[in-house]
């Protein structure tokens, strides 16, 4: 599954610019190793695999080790690269890797989700700049005398150009859901209760629903377990597993529309906002979600609750939805999503970025 590191990543490489995107070390075994190997999705973009010659759990215990390592180990990391890096860019919220060790690289740092504890606030430490998705995260680094900016999720190339078609009346209503279904803050009941009481409906779910599944973590215990089993039996549900972003772009278009369904109080990002969505509203197709506060400014785009407590109204709006769906889906919505969401390609979000950038 793509983050939007991966995307950005992607999209520099497209730009002219040679990246290099460094994967968590690989933590089975402790070597002193790296490799950087050419990736198989553009001639510019470079793979770093590394793995720690020390234990990961010094950052649990001592942190000031840890990073006093982790300084040699970056350092080994620049010699093979070879070249001068201008610019680091760092998703990192587990304080992994001390942005003081780059040197005199520009330090970029993006807080996508919600800071969870300390270790998240810290990874902010000898930054640059701070670029999130959501005013609400950035609010948690005001203490960092850095300038901070807002910007939009981005949306990736394959989500361009699509054949942009209402479905077929005579077939079934379809749904779409794509996400990773091992996380702790899906609202496991309204969901179910929504799958059920619209047994009419077909439910598309694409992403990872088994450990085996996912490059990016999740969790796995007995409700999590008993939620899966009970997605899966479902006559109405289907599971697709992890595809690649372009064939997802497709079959999204065999969607009517598309639902969003988190318990905020759960949720790690706190119904901030979601990568996921800007790929729904490229399909111009109606989306159905709990409450997401970067979006209750922009009429039209969602059909959300209002309420950032519970999702008890959710089932109610999701049923509303469906049974004026010709009015929600019309041309004019349509294209008002359609345009949204292209306006903020990955390409366009760095061209803003740049813009930020240029003004210090």
């Amino acid at each position: 599954m793509y983050l939007s590191k991966h995307h950005y990543a992607i999209a520099l490489a497209k730009l002219g610019n040679e990246v290099y995107f460094l994967n968590p070390p690989n933590v089975k075994h402790v070597k002193n190793e790296v490799e950087i190997v050419e990736s198989k999705i553009h001639p510019s973009l470079f793979i770093i695999n590394h793995s720690l010659f020390f234990s990961k759990k010094l950052k649990f215990k001592f942190i000031w080790l840890f990073h006093l390592l982790m300084k040699f180990h970056i350092n080994k990391i620049k010699k093979n690269i070879s070249k001068e890096i201008d610019i680091v860019w760092s998703f990192d919220l587990g304080n992994y890797y001390p942005l003081k060790c780059f040197g005199s690289a520009y330090k970029i740092f993006s807080p996508f989700d919600k800071p969870q504890n300390n270790r998240s606030i810290n990874s902010a430490k000898n930054s640059d700049i701070i670029i999130s998705v959501a005013p609400e995260i950035i609010e948690h680094y005001s203490h960092f005398n850095v300038p901070k900016h807002f910007i939009h999720h981005g949306l990736a190339d394959e989500f361009f150009n699509q054949n942009f078609t209402n479905q077929n009346a005579n077939d079934n209503i379809r749904i779409g859901l794509s996400g990773n279904w091992l996380r702790k803050d899906i609202d496991t009941d309204c969901l179910l209760k929504i799958i059920r009481d619209n047994s009419n409906i077909i439910f598309e779910i694409w992403g990872s629903y088994k450990i085996s599944h996912s490059n990016i973590g999740g969790a796995r215990f007995n409700e999590m377990d008993e939620f899966i089993k009970q997605l899966i039996a479902e006559k109405n549900v289907m599971m697709h597993g992890v595809v690649h972003p372009r064939e997802l772009a497709i079959q999204f278009q065999r969607m009517n529309g598309f639902l969003i369904c988190y318990n905020i109080l759960k949720d790690h990002s706190k119904g901030t906002n979601y990568h996921k969505i800007m790929e729904y509203l490229s399909t111009g197709k109606v989306v159905i979600s709990n409450n997401i506060s970067n979006y209750k400014n922009i009429p039209g785009l969602l059909e959300m609750t209002e309420s950032r407590e519970n999702n008890d109204e959710l089932p109610s709006l999701f049923k509303q939805v469906l049974e004026n769906l010709a009015y929600y889906n019309s041309s004019e919505k349509m294209k008002s999503r359609i345009f949204f969401a292209q306006s903020n390609s990955y390409s366009k979000r760095i061209e803003q970025i740049e813009g930020i950038l240029a003004e210090f």
